[in-house]
């Protein structure tokens, strides 16, 4: 049961990388638009850490409710803005610098929180 758990936190890991990549390489875009890799990267990253959630138990982990709560709502919420925003052909700059600035607020939640 270990080997899954490591296996579902690298794939997190993995969509989470390729979200942030996906939203910095836009930053510097003329016309930034939602990449395949974003929308790839939201969806597994909101999978797999509602999967990690619901088998803590399983793993014999203690996670903070709160904390849990507040990530998957601004994971649902970037996963939502991405797929909303996907079938433009570009998006507003203060768009894709929301989506970035609630990734790295994901990545501070999981690791002070």
């Amino acid at each position: 049961m270990d080997v899954a758990h490591q296996l579902l936190v690298l794939l997190h890991l993995v969509a989470f990388a390729a979200l942030l990549g996906g939203a910095l390489v836009q930053l510097r875009s003329r016309e930034p638009e939602i990449s395949t890799a974003m929308l790839h990267g939201a969806w597994v990253a909101l999978a797999s850490g509602v999967a990690l959630w619901v088998l803590a138990d399983s793993f014999d982990l203690r996670v903070s409710l709160a904390a849990m709560v507040v990530k998957t709502a601004v994971s649902a919420f970037v996963t939502l803005l991405v797929v909303l925003n996907r079938r433009f052909f570009s998006i507003p700059r203060g768009l894709l610098r929301l989506i970035t600035l609630l990734v790295l607020a994901e990545a501070v939640i999981a690791v002070f929180w």
